[in-house]
């Protein structure tokens, strides 16, 4: 517990169940000077401060860690002052100046987490205790996420979750020092099953091909109890490597099955390649042995990943966490600003990235401090809009973001290299929300 806290409760105490109150009520601004005590990597008098832009430079999903990276790096241009200032014209509430943070000038670093949790802890571990680090961020793949939020959780310095999708980040495995804007597997379960049952009925049996790490558990599970509460059944699910390039094999096995949908629970190029398999094998167009033609859903979809698969991916049903083809002021202005600087529209792992970076940035402004005590009170219950998802909420109890969330599908029709994807529904936050205790977990102290 903060000293300021400790000092809020003996005042309280002192005066009454009124002074109680009123205290309990103090704005953030009142509290600024509270966070002064020492903390790891604080910048001091210094001129800078550092941020660890950790993501997936090589492995099978490089190609969402270069956009990610694409992203920070545009955010640090606006926080330091540069480029059109993206979302700092958008975002509600916002403290940001173009003066780098708490003005200092924003720099930083950057780690290949090779798409691998030791790899990912020995390069966030770099940059804590090496360089300086006073915020991680990165992502790509919830296992990579989970590891280095936790180090981070023990080094007590902030971990501001990229692209994770696993109901675990924010649930068993959540940390008090970790923030995740990105939505969740129960989230994508909860979106798709009400379309999955006006397209595909109530009489469905889905054979799962999973990639066998914590993303690919949790989304199994999620889509798995989705459908069956419409009244599909499940194969037994088949778990594949994160390494894995030839699914033939298991291909095979999902035509000759009793099933007669496949659910892809793979991610980048896994995704990739599983589908590619899928179509070489025919799969799309043939009868399953229920009678019913074979569909194909993909509950994690990504514009990279339709990118990927190209021809392939038409039809398909998925889900996102955001689409460079939303029509809100917000999103056009960061669709604008990293076109501008990149020649091309940003996915939506570019832009959770960028959206963290900011919002980390706008709490050390709102809390006036560095210290991470302070930053984690600035976030904690946080509602804000103006960022590309309408109205969110980091929900205090476990730092997951609460925000529409968009089921898409392959779009037939592209019109360009880059409108792979369509909008089929914008499913408000109500429909996906749930108990903050439901997957477990203690955020632990300060």
């Amino acid at each position: 517990m903060s000293d300021f806290k400790k000092f809020n409760r003996r005042e309280a105490l002192k005066l009454g169940v009124a002074g109680a109150a009123f205290i309990g009520a103090t704005p953030l601004f009142f509290n600024k000077d509270a966070w002064a005590a020492g903390f790891a990597n604080d910048p001091g008098k210094g001129k800078s401060v550092t941020l660890g832009f950790n993501v997936p430079q090589t492995g099978a999903y490089s190609e969402e860690g270069k956009d990610e990276l694409r992203a920070y790096k545009l955010a640090v241009e606006h926080l330091n002052g540069g480029g059109d200032g993206g979302l700092m014209h958008t975002m509600k509430p916002m403290n940001l100046t173009g003066n780098g943070i708490l003005g200092k000038k924003v720099v930083f670093v950057t780690g290949d987490t090779q798409t691998k949790a030791p790899a990912a802890r020995d390069s966030a571990k770099r940059m804590i205790e090496k360089d300086g680090a006073i915020m991680v961020t990165g992502g790509s793949s919830s296992g990579v996420a989970i590891a280095v939020q936790g180090l981070c959780n023990e080094a007590k310095i902030m971990f501001m979750a990229g692209l994770t999708h696993s109901n675990d980040t924010t649930g068993k495995d959540k940390k008090r020092y970790g923030f995740r804007h990105f939505f969740n597997a129960y989230m994508s379960g909860q979106a798709l099953a009400p379309i999955l049952r006006e397209e595909y009925g109530t009489d469905r049996r889905a054979y799962h091909l999973t990639a066998d790490y914590s993303w690919g558990w949790t989304q199994e599970e999620s889509i798995k109890n989705a459908t069956e509460k419409l009244g599909w059944t499940t194969e037994t699910p088949v778990r594949t490597p994160l390494t894995q390039t030839d699914f033939s094999s298991y291909i095979t096995q999902v035509i000759n099955s009793e099933a007669d949908v496949l659910v892809l629970n793979h991610y980048g190029k896994n995704m990739n390649d599983s589908l590619a398999s899928a179509v070489q094998f025919g799969l799309r167009d043939k009868i399953a042995k229920t009678g019913k033609k074979w569909e194909v859903i993909v509950p994690l979809f990504s514009r990279k990943m339709a990118q990927g698969s190209g021809e392939d991916i038409k039809g398909i049903l998925g889900s996102t966490n955001w689409n460079w083809s939303l029509p809100d002021d917000a999103s056009k202005a960061f669709v604008k600003s990293f076109a501008n600087k990149y020649g091309f529209p940003p996915s939506m792992a570019a832009h959770t990235c960028y959206v963290q970076t900011m919002l980390y940035a706008d709490a050390c402004e709102r809390a006036g401090t560095f210290n991470p005590a302070g930053v984690i009170e600035a976030l904690e219950g946080h509602k804000f809009d103006g960022m590309g998802n309408g109205p969110t909420e980091y929900r205090a109890e476990d730092h997951q973001c609460f925000k529409d969330v968009l089921v898409v599908r392959g779009n037939e029709n592209p019109s360009t290299q880059f409108d792979l994807l369509k909008v089929v529904q914008v499913v408000p936050r109500a429909q996906v929300e749930y108990d903050a205790s439901m997957f477990g977990g203690d955020l632990g102290p300060v």
